[in-house]
């Protein structure tokens, strides 16, 4: 009985080795032949990545929740803001001087009732900013999120502007269907709304721009901190507590400090004539964008060097 020797198989051999990942490349990643990582690659094409942030934004409920909250929020304390109105108009109405007074600034009065609900629309839709980005770390997301976009700057800007673009649409929706509501009320004391005016339209947009800032203000937050309260405290902090102290503090560096701050620019950009002491409409916007472009810039260099 002849024997039969099996010669080993070489490039079998071969194979099994060159299956074996080489000494320093992750777990997972390819090795280029000079023993180097391979390049993760561009990743998606950024109208991918701006319609998958926009996907996960609307799937949400927690998020239509706080959308939804926001509009009733700014449509409600608009009705109640022109019903005040009205009757502090009737109060008035009893005093000659002061009812002379009232008639000459009876339609400034007026128009800002519908945008009376904004101090709280920026509270809302700056906090859903910094969930929308801390809740990413703290859920795990963000592996998946960056495995897939290994860049990482083009899903941050994609949801900087979903957040930025809903949060100004949904103010200036909410504005205007404030407005609409507060028409009515106002008439029944005489007071005249027309919200076609240079100045409802100002405010309107100037309005919804602010809150967009302020979202996206909140979503650096949450970028930088990683942390949803930490974020918030923070955001709280920036436009409702810092102003109040600066004001409480005596000393002019105080006092010239609170024109700086994000939360009172708003002020100076719808004012109808300059006052004196105030930033102009130019200088509130440049420190209302320098608010906006700083943290923005400083989350996208964290978001760069820091591990997920």
């Amino acid at each position: 009985m002849s024997s039969t020797t099996l010669e080993p198989n070489p490039s079998g051999r071969r194979a099994q080795s060159g299956s074996q990942p080489q000494a320093g490349t992750p777990a997972g990643q390819a090795a280029l032949p000079s023993g180097r990582p391979a390049s993760p690659g561009p990743g998606p094409s950024f109208l991918r990545v701006l319609n998958s942030e926009f996907i996960k934004f609307r799937t949400l409920l927690s998020t239509l929740i706080l959308l939804g909250s926001t509009m009733l929020v700014m449509v409600g304390f608009g009705a109640l803001a022109a019903f005040s109105t009205g009757q502090f108009r009737e109060q008035m109405a009893s005093d000659p001087a002061a009812a002379a007074q009232m008639a000459a600034q009876g339609g400034d009065i007026a128009v800002t009732a519908p945008t009376s609900g904004v101090v709280f629309a920026q509270l809302i839709l700056g906090s859903l900013g910094v969930l929308l980005m801390s809740s990413e770390f703290t859920t795990g997301m963000a592996r998946s999120t960056f495995a897939a976009v290994p860049k990482r700057i083009p899903a941050f800007v994609a949801k900087f502007l979903v957040v930025g673009v809903v949060s100004f649409a949904l103010t200036g929706v909410s504005t205007l269907l404030a407005g609409l509501i507060s028409v009515p009320i106002l008439d029944n004391y005489d007071l005249g709304l027309d919200l076609a005016s240079a100045q409802s339209v100002k405010l309107l947009i100037v309005n919804s721009l602010y809150v967009a800032a302020v979202a996206t203000i909140g979503m650096s937050l949450g970028s930088i901190i990683r942390n949803s309260a930490g974020g918030i405290m923070s955001l709280v902090g920036l436009f409702f507590v810092v102003p109040i102290a600066f004001q409480l503090i005596p000393g002019e560096f105080f006092e010239e400090a609170r024109k700086y701050l994000p939360g009172n620019t708003v002020d100076a950009l719808t004012a109808v004539n300059h006052v004196d002491g105030s930033l102009e409409a130019w200088q509130a916007a440049l420190v209302l964008g320098t608010w906006v472009v700083v943290p923005a810039v400083l989350a996208m260099i964290l978001l760069k060097k820091r591990d997920v």
